[in-house]
């Protein structure tokens, strides 16, 4: 017997004790010989980014840059195309008022129905309690429509507005009403040249392009209309109330309208 025969034997002879008296073989077959404690299991977390001006804007993907964009409900201040009723001719102030109360409670939509009926209502209160329902100054559009009418007071008056102002009263989270000259605001859905007392609300702003995004009640294609930057501060002037009274100076006056 050669002695790798005997070493062989004396090997065999070894492994099979250690197995008849139990040795566990495995760990010669681990990697690692130090048992590791498995780790938890990670649950991959997204950071939601609330962007600083406000909890209504979203982000161009192709800019990065904010939009700010209120989800108002629109109407035409004459919501069937009935303008030779006065009451709608002349209702650009009654029907933004009536866009900014419906975001206020929480509105998405309103019927040309709803629109129309509310319209008539404020038109014909206005004319029996002030004998006038042509025209508002933005004073008075507070004053009467939202603290007297819908008994609210949450709306202020700012007055020499600039265009840095709308856009930080958006940022805040707030509507703006301003009162404007149609005819600066060249806009083509209005019937030549426009009207000379308007009032419109403005829902939003695009920073990427420098426009404001509005809710135009002198048209029925009002919804989300823009209008650059410079347009709506040149076409910015409030007006005297009364039926169609001279419009003396530029007083840049805007609404604000806070939930």
């Amino acid at each position: 017997m050669t002695i790798k025969t005997r070493i062989l034997i004396v090997l065999v002879l070894f492994f099979a004790a250690l197995w008849f008296l139990g040795f566990d073989f495995k760990f010669l077959f681990k990697k690692d010989l130090i048992k590791s404690t498995p780790l938890p299991a990670v649950t991959k977390k997204f950071e939601t980014f609330s962007p600083t001006i406000s909890p209504k804007t979203s982000f161009i993907p192709e800019t990065g840059k904010p939009l700010i964009h209120f989800n108002v409900p629109f109407t035409s201040q004459a919501p069937f195309g009935e303008w030779s009723d006065d009451r709608q001719q002349d209702g650009c102030e009654e029907a933004s008022v009536i866009m900014a109360m419906h975001w206020v409670r929480g509105d998405v939509s309103i019927t040309r129905e709803e629109a129309k009926k509310e319209i008539l209502a404020i038109s014909d209160w206005e004319q029996e309690k002030y004998g006038n329902y042509h025209d508002t100054s933005a004073e008075d559009t507070i004053s009467r429509i939202f603290n007297k009418y819908y008994n609210y007071k949450n709306v202020r008056l700012e007055k020499n507005a600039t265009t840095d102002d709308i856009i930080k009263e958006l940022e805040k989270g707030n509507l703006v009403v301003v009162p404007v000259n149609g005819i600066a605001l060249s806009n083509p859905h209005f019937t030549s040249p426009g009207p000379e007392r308007h009032m419109l609300v403005v829902i939003g702003y695009d920073y990427s392009k420098n426009e404001f995004i509005s809710n135009d009640p002198g048209t029925s294609f009002g919804k989300d209309y823009r209008y650059a930057k410079n347009t709506l501060f040149n076409a910015l002037r409030d007006y005297s109330t009364g039926s169609h009274s001279p419009i003396i100076g530029v007083n840049k006056n805007m609404i604000v309208v806070e939930k």
